[in-house]
């Protein structure tokens, strides 16, 4: 069972599921802050260029199999047509006043 973006714990975080699904870079970048950072597997990555290779180019999509820490953490079935479907963990940071992510970390759960 998934959980959908919009009954994720922290509505920014589930902001940024929902623009992965629709693969709106516009509400993506939306809900990050101007100098947000990211890294995959342990490896910092430049956001613009991972994203739109591992999301937007190749047709990323987010379930939601779990929630933690107030929703700022989630256990997903992601998939895009690069890698097929795998298990990953990603974990998100809020700036502080909330609304946007600073930072964001994904790799294999």
């Amino acid at each position: 069972m998934t959980i959908a973006p919009a009954k994720l714990s922290d509505p920014v975080v589930g902001a940024f599921v929902k623009a992965v699904n629709a693969h709106d870079k516009d509400a993506f970048f939306a809900v990050l802050t101007g100098d947000a950072t990211m890294s995959d597997d342990g490896s910092d990555r430049d956001v613009a260029d991972w994203t739109d290779r591992e999301i937007f180019s190749s047709n990323g999509h987010m379930d939601v199999e779990t929630e933690a820490d107030g929703g700022r953490s989630l256990v997903v079935s992601y998939r895009n047509d690069t890698w097929g479907e795998m298990r990953t963990a990603w974990r998100f940071v809020i700036a502080p006043g909330g609304g946007k992510i600073s930072r964001f970390e994904t790799g294999q759960a």
